[in-house]
């Protein structure tokens, strides 16, 4: 009966010897005995033996010769309790790890500005309470949807399930899943396999937020981000509006100062262009051309207005010498001019023979005359 047997007990006096053997004594209220696992038998142990641990130890009794005390052989130890649980929730993360439910690319980012934010725990509560306190003082805008989940009990992991199911149909952007502190069976529903399964599934980015900062549970790993305590997964989902309101103001300064920056540059640079738009502008050019133009207008006109005045004073000239040869002026004094009948100026008797006809041209006519005499004259 002694070759296979289980005792229950308290972990003391716990020594990892260098040869791979563990020597621990068992105790409870009423007694004490003294145990030892050979290395040969720790493929099993899944978990570190420490001091005050209530445990399991399945083995064989037998008797110390050298010493004449009953020693218990240990095959198996597992914990007990509190302890079977913390086996079964190493086991369970283990096995999800494997799966790479806890790999950072499937985590989610958090959104930074949101304007709804669900939250899986319980109605009452601490938790509850802070989130909304936390959330409303942060940014008063953000509604807040609340899933009344049990979290504690047979009950909670489905209910948590179901609670991230509602939100997720709603559409709200964050959602936070947890609860106040406890013992590892109170926060025992984040530890299930199905709630690991539901966070991870989940389109919405979960933020985890179980217990108090040293609680850790298989949630907590699983979920897109780890919050401490419920009141720091208010921080992290909620933006503070007054510090946005902030980065706006200063966004606004410094922009209002680049663009006063900006402007004065260009039209810095608008002043130079309108300079040099100055001197080189086309108007400029044209008006300097009509100037121009203008000059050599008057210029071409005074030397016309000097031309003709010098014409006009050689005309004269040649109308005085013109009247000094003119016949009509000759005729004017008395003279007359007398032509033949072929219209040849006749200045000697010699042309005309007594009985020709000849035409004599007077200041205000002319006559027709015929030759009945020609006498010459002798001029001494």
């Amino acid at each position: 009966m002694l070759q296979s047997i289980m005792v229950k007990g308290e972990v003391s006096n716990c020594k990892y010897h260098s040869s791979g053997h563990i020597y621990f004594t068992l105790k409870d209220a009423k007694g004490t005995i003294a145990c030892v696992m050979f290395s040969s038998n720790r493929a099993g142990l899944r978990f570190q033996m420490s001091e005050g641990q209530q445990v399991v130890v399945s083995g064989s009794i037998d008797v110390y010769e050298r010493d004449g005390k009953y020693q218990l052989y240990a095959n198996k130890i597992s914990l007990d309790g509190a302890g079977a649980l913390y086996e079964r929730y190493e086991r369970l993360k283990r096995e999800l790890e494997e799966r790479g439910m806890f790999a950072p690319e499937y985590k989610q980012p958090i959104p930074k500005y949101i304007r709804t934010l669900g939250v899986v725990t319980a109605s009452t509560g601490a938790a509850v309470r802070d989130i909304i306190n936390i959330a409303g003082r942060r940014n008063p805008y953000v509604q807040i949807i609340l899933y009344p989940a049990i979290v504690q009990g047979e009950a909670a992991a489905p209910s948590i399930v179901n609670g991230i199911h509602a939100l997720e149909h709603i559409g709200v952007d964050t959602i936070i899943v947890g609860r106040g502190g406890g013992s590892i069976e109170d926060l025992w529903a984040f530890n299930e396999e199905i709630v690991a399964q539901a966070i991870f599934d989940c389109s919405v980015p979960i933020i985890s937020a179980v217990g108090h900062e040293t609680d850790t549970t298989i949630a907590d790993f699983v979920a897109d981000l780890r919050a401490p305590t419920p009141s720091a997964a208010a921080e992290l989902a909620v933006y503070d509006i007054e510090q946005l309101q902030d980065k706006l103001e200063e966004y606004a300064f410094t922009m209002q100062h680049m663009c006063r920056r900006v402007l004065g540059r260009y039209r810095q640079l608008t002043e130079q262009y309108s300079v040099r738009m100055r001197y080189l502008s086309p108007v400029n050019t044209i008006r300097m051309k009509r100037t121009q133009a203008l000059s050599l207008e008057e210029h071409l006109q005074g030397a016309m207005e000097k031309r003709l005045r010098g014409c006009r004073h050689s005309l004269a000239i040649y109308v005085e010498q013109m009247k000094g040869l003119s016949p009509l002026d000759k005729l004017n004094q008395g003279y007359a001019y007398v032509a033949d009948e072929k219209g040849t100026t006749m200045s000697s008797i010699e042309q005309a023979s007594v009985g020709d006809h000849m035409t004599v041209y007077l200041k205000d006519g002319r006559l027709t005359a015929q030759v009945t005499d020609k006498q010459c004259m002798e001029y001494n």
